[in-house]
């Protein structure tokens, strides 16, 4: 899961833009920022370690001037947490390209071994993003070659990128000479939307991960890039898009549940509406177990949506009684697990008024881990809770994703393997629910009825790429790049 963006214009420069688009798409990524501008002749780039407002000052900003330009945020699924692995990517020819890439590829080390021993390509770091940026480049010079026409050179070129990588990915290119080129794979997993705003030099083109990127230039979204589709913007400001490959929606359900903000809209549904829908599907099950509940309490801030529809359907108090440093970020996308247990500890605080001798449900959009969920009841408990109760948006988490969310091992789950009632003995709550896959499912697709199936894989093992295997998921686990950042969280319970 990380942060893309890419704008165009004719005049106007694009360096503020892309770092007010970054920071509303900041919670996608908190590892690492980059960007890069284009002035018609030179790129001009940086990239760095840390949030945007640290890679990126007033000074360091003014260098990157240009009418086009991409940007960044990385949480890293595959890599190292170099600052060199940090995008944007570039290769010199053919003409010059950059890219930043949101997803994870499945078949990177087949794509690699084609690049170092057939292309003769040199890769310098262990990303799969640069490896999806070679295999374009090596198409688009193939293309070159019997093609005089750049346009159609970049479309076949995303279509035979397309046929080659697997996986799950949205991508922006900037190309010289030829413009700004985007394109998301043919499942649509990860989001990319389409921007559109009116200047007084003519229209202004943007790609974001998010529509919140184009919210704050004052862009309005036209609509979501197509799986499989390619749009280019020109250098003269012409939009053109191509539909390369075939395509079906399935996008990930996690996006509307934990990773997107509320305020967006992904794919023609409301994530904030989402959110409402399973808080209504989780009523029944806290109906039917009859307990004496004082207050539900959401888990700051992404399951308060779905917390304050609970109690309003079951008629209990909504309070807030933990509080977030909103100073610390994002505990589930931390890049490892030592890491996300400090920031657990400094993250919330409780407020003794709302639980001493009190019964409470405390609502979570979901567990992941269970380093957040563990700590917060302890925190209740300390605080004077009668009995604390748990219920979780999201089904158990019980499979690796592979698609560009940072679960890539079983034993990183508390979920995996082990039975709610067993989950909920390892966490200490009092009673735990999880959501349905079907209630979640449902609650997504009443924003959508035309998607047939999401990418739910991380709940049901079901990937939709259909290439992962039982073999490909075990090697991925004993993998140098997961076992170097993969510490285990709870013990399992033996059954």
């Amino acid at each position: 899961m990380c942060g893309i963006f890419g704008i165009s214009t004719q005049q106007a420069p694009v360096n503020l833009d892309i770092y007010e688009a970054l920071l509303m798409l900041q919670h996608r990524g908190q590892d690492a920022a980059g960007m890069v501008t284009y002035d018609g002749d030179h790129f001009h780039d940086h990239k760095g370690n840390g949030l945007v407002h640290d890679v990126f000052d007033q000074d360091l900003l003014s260098t990157l001037v240009g009418t086009t330009g991409i940007g960044h945020v990385r949480y890293p699924t595959a890599g190292s947490l170099s600052a060199k692995e940090a995008q944007p990517f570039f290769v010199n020819a053919p003409f010059g390209i950059y890219l930043v890439h949101n997803g994870n590829l499945t078949n990177t080390e087949e794509m690699r071994k084609l690049l170092e021993a057939n292309h003769h390509r040199h890769l310098r770091t262990s990303s799969d993003s640069e490896v999806l940026l070679n295999i374009f480049a090596d198409q688009l010079y193939r293309e070159r070659k019997t093609n005089e026409d750049y346009i159609e050179s970049v479309f076949k070129a995303a279509s035979e990128t397309m046929k080659l990588i697997k996986g799950a990915y949205s991508v922006i290119l900037m190309i010289d000479e030829v413009g700004l080129l985007a394109f998301r794979d043919p499942h649509g997993i990860r989001p990319l939307s389409l921007g559109k705003r009116d200047s007084k030099y003519g229209e202004d083109w943007a790609f974001s991960s998010e529509n919140v990127g184009f919210d704050v230039i004052g862009c309005e979204k036209v609509r979501d890039i197509n799986p499989g589709e390619a749009v280019l913007i020109t250098k003269e400001g012409e939009c053109i898009a191509r539909q390369c490959v075939k395509g079906t929606l399935n996008p990930c359900i996690f996006e509307y549940i934990y990773l997107s903000r509320p305020d967006t809209m992904l794919d023609g549904i409301s994530v904030y509406k989402t959110q409402k829908r399973l808080g209504q599907q989780l009523v029944p099950q806290i109906k039917a177990a009859n307990l004496d509940i004082d207050a539900i309490i959401p888990i700051p801030d992404s399951s308060r949506p779905i917390a304050i529809e609970m109690a309003k359907h079951l008629n209990v108090k909504y309070r807030e009684g933990i509080v977030k440093n909103r100073y610390v970020g994002r505990t589930f996308i931390m890049p490892d697990q030592p890491q996300r247990e400090r920031s657990v500890r400094r993250k919330h605080n409780a407020i003794p008024l709302e639980f001493k001798n009190r019964s409470v449900l405390l609502v979570d959009d979901s567990i992941v881990r269970g380093t957040t969920m563990k700590k917060i009841i302890q925190m209740c408990r300390q605080a004077g809770a009668k009995n604390v109760y748990v219920a979780s948006a999201a089904p158990p988490v019980r499979f690796p994703n592979v698609y560009g969310i940072d679960m890539p091992t079983r034993h990183e789950l508390i979920a995996h393997n082990l039975s709610i009632e067993e989950i909920g003995t390892l966490l200490g709550a009092d009673a735990l629910f999880y959501q349905t896959i079907e209630g979640m499912v449902a609650a997504a697709t009443e924003g959508n009825p035309n998607i047939k199936e999401f990418e739910t894989s991380v709940f049901s093992g079901k990937y939709v790429t259909g290439d992962v295997s039982p073999e490909y998921l075990s090697q991925l686990e004993s993998s140098r790049r997961v076992t170097s950042k993969t510490q285990k969280i709870i013990p399992t319970m033996s059954v």
